[in-house]
């Protein structure tokens, strides 16, 4: 099974709700129903639009099995570095484990060193134990504490 992967079009968007739902954690956060929510095809305009956001699918012979969302952030800190920022990194459960998430991982850093970025950051969830040691063992340090202020 070779995995491929590529910016996301609208067509996707039901594929990655589905995917975002289908873990322990996204099944409190998410809603997959059809028809989506409006908001999720709200949100995928506005990202799709942006020239600093990248909304990305992995497939395998044309099914989506994974997603992530990638954005460039500009900052004054560390000399005006520009972040990749990662986000919603998810793979199909049945199919992880299999090396398909490092090879996106790899795939959006090398997009990232493209566009310039001095760094890649994500957060994950500190109740994902098994992500954790994922990123760590692509080179990932647990370098910083995240805080959410939910509005």
């Amino acid at each position: 099974m070779t995995v491929s992967f590529r910016r996301a079009v609208r067509d996707d968007l039901p594929a990655i709700v589905k995917l975002l739902a289908d873990d322990v954690l996204g099944r409190s956060r998410e809603n997959y129903s059809e028809p989506l929510d409006a908001r999720y095809e709200d949100a995928f305009a506005v990202v799709d639009a942006d020239p600093r956001q990248m909304l990305i699918v992995a497939e395998i012979d044309g099914t989506v099995i994974g997603t992530m969302q990638i954005a460039f952030l500009s900052g004054i800190g560390r000399m005006g570095a520009l972040r990749g920022q990662f986000e919603s990194v998810h793979i199909a459960e049945g199919l992880r484990g299999q090396g398909h998430g490092a090879a996106m991982i790899h795939w959006a850093v090398e997009r990232c060193r493209e566009r310039g970025c001095d760094f890649v950051q994500l957060t994950s969830d500190r109740r994902r134990a098994g992500a954790h040691s994922f990123y760590e063992g692509l080179g990932f340090a647990p370098s910083h504490v995240g805080y959410k202020l939910f509005l």
